[in-house]
């Protein structure tokens, strides 16, 4: 996992001054609470709490950024739905994440990550439909893809990819996901490696395997009384 494997924790930020001021690009992750989305992000690190995991919905209220290379970073959002959650914290996650949404200069696409049982609620839409008229791209991850059977994840990713045509003219993709099962990591790294600007390291061939050498450790020596017989 080339892409994020090297990420580290640079900053968090609670009030829209603090952003840091030395990004070229980054991209951010929001999802419905307990959608996935910190274990996405722990998944495409190759770490185990990159991303903290807190069975709190809503946990989290500020930007997390992580530095992925010199000025290109990613980007935690708080998660968003959580029912009980006082007042004063959904209007503080309105007043931040709003804003970042739509102003901040280096943000060149959106992850969002939706269960795959239960994409698009009314949050999701509403959070995508603030985001659509920056122009930039937005890629879909239906995580939790395993909890689903083959033909049903098909179901769902056909659903999803027509909502997505219904949207018109833009850059916006979809893809399962699954951080108990690890795949679709190299989908998702493809994707937000060609939005930041950094390039992937060719995948390496894999070795073929020949048959052994005569002498080596993996040839078999002829038993005795198994060799071939001299003529006389």
């Amino acid at each position: 996992m080339p892409l994020f494997q090297n990420a580290i924790f640079h900053t968090t930020v609670a009030n829209l001054r603090d952003l840091p001021d030395d990004a070229i690009s980054e991209v951010a992750f929001a999802g419905r609470s307990n959608a996935g989305k910190s274990s996405a992000i722990n998944t495409l690190a190759g770490r185990v709490r990159l991303a903290f995991v807190s069975k709190t919905p809503g946990r989290t209220q500020h930007l997390n950024y992580f530095t992925l290379a010199a000025g290109k970073y990613f980007v935690d959002l708080p998660g968003y739905g959580y029912a009980k959650a006082p007042e004063e914290i959904r209007t503080q996650w309105e007043g931040l994440i709003g804003p970042y949404l739509s102003r901040r200069g280096p943000l060149v696409g959106l992850v969002v990550i939706m269960d795959c049982r239960r994409p698009f609620t009314d949050l999701d839409r509403n959070l995508i439909d603030w985001f659509r008229p920056t122009g930039r791209p937005i890629h879909i991850l239906l995580s939790k893809a395993d909890k689903l059977s083959r033909q049903d994840q098909t179901k769902v990713l056909r659903a999803v990819k027509a909502e997505l045509a219904s949207w018109g003219e833009g850059a916006y993709s979809v893809q399962l996901f699954s951080s108990l099962k690890k795949t679709g990591v190299e989908e998702a790294e493809a994707v937000l490696a060609g939005w930041l600007g950094i390039e992937l390291p060719p995948k390496k061939a894999p070795e073929k395997k020949g048959p052994p050498d005569k002498g080596s450790p993996g040839a078999k020596m002829p038993q005795r009384g198994q060799g071939t017989r001299s003529g006389r």
